[in-house]
């Protein structure tokens, strides 16, 4: 079970796919995608213990963050809504 103790070592396993896709999708330095997911109220939301998304898996969060960061918004799976 999750809880805000080790929520940061879920997080630590799920960032780097965030980041290598971002890299890879986008042709940007890993710092620069570092970047955008640390700014990002995705990651916030990842952060927050009471949303749950990091059990939404890396690929889909990548998504999440791609819509956010080309239209601003972010349209959360129903059950996070």
């Amino acid at each position: 079970m999750v809880n805000q103790d080790n929520l940061y070592s879920v997080i630590a396993f799920i960032t780097p796919g965030i980041i290598r896709m971002l890299m890879e999708n986008r042709n940007i330095s890993e710092e620069e995608a570092a970047q955008l997911l640390y700014n990002s109220e995705t990651y916030r939301a990842l952060e927050d213990k009471n949303t749950a998304v990091w059990h939404l898996g890396y690929p889909l969060l990548y998504d999440l963050l791609e819509e956010e960061l080309t239209t601003g918004k972010i349209t959360w799976p129903e059950e996070q809504s």
